[in-house]
């Protein structure tokens, strides 16, 4: 079964001590098509406040109550990293991140009565090159570009269920409201260009 990311846009966020936060993001890799981290904003009606958790923090999303687990505090939680999704998330940004977060297998032993869990600690973003990870929102209506020409824009994302991995675009194809739509496999996918802000297919045109 195939299940709409975008259904999880506002939902809420459970720590392990209560409700807390709203998705408002999420950052994959445009290699592998796998969500790494969901961009929670743990602020208030006052000031938004948006952090980064990697999803080994979390459970599966629960698609039927539109709710997503995490084994974290909410005070862990609102300490975690800022980034910057309007670009493609730099490789400095997402070392930084790993080296803030520790490694991810403490984050599982909490789930089986393990207390271990990483050090919130400061950190800096060491150099290196640019990284994969993309922002599934800032995404959203790029062109989608086929060998033999624009096939329409992109206006969704389908998990497999019961994991984190991305299978297939959702692209709009007719209109200017993009009514009529099609379902493009992500593995077709070439290459992303953000300047150009088109997503270019190593495959002909597709009918919807």
């Amino acid at each position: 079964m195939l299940c709409d990311l975008n259904g999880l846009l506002e939902s809420p966020i459970v720590a392990n001590d209560g409700e807390t936060g709203r998705v408002r993001d999420f950052l994959f890799d445009d290699q592998s098509w796998r969500v790494a981290y969901l961009v929670l904003d743990m602020g208030n009606w006052l000031r938004r406040h948006d952090v980064v958790v990697p999803v080994a923090a979390l459970d599966p999303p629960d698609w039927e109550s539109k709710t997503v687990r995490s084994c974290l505090t909410t005070a862990q939680l609102h300490d975690c990293p800022g980034v910057d999704t309007r670009q493609p998330v730099s490789r400095q940004q997402e070392l930084a991140m790993r080296k803030y977060f520790g490694p991810l297998a403490s984050w599982a032993n909490a789930r089986f009565g393990m207390t271990s869990m990483p050090a919130f600690a400061k950190y800096a973003a060491p150099e290196g090159e640019d990284s994969h990870l993309r922002s599934a929102v800032r995404l959203m209506g790029h062109r989608v570009w086929a060998t033999d020409g624009s096939i329409g824009q992109l206006r969704g994302f389908l998990l497999d269920e019961g994991s984190w991995h991305i299978s297939h675009l959702e692209v709009g194809v007719s209109g200017w409201e993009n009514r009529s739509f099609t379902l493009v496999p992500t593995d077709w996918v070439d290459q992303i260009s953000w300047a150009e802000c088109r997503i270019y297919l190593h495959h002909a045109g597709v009918t919807t």
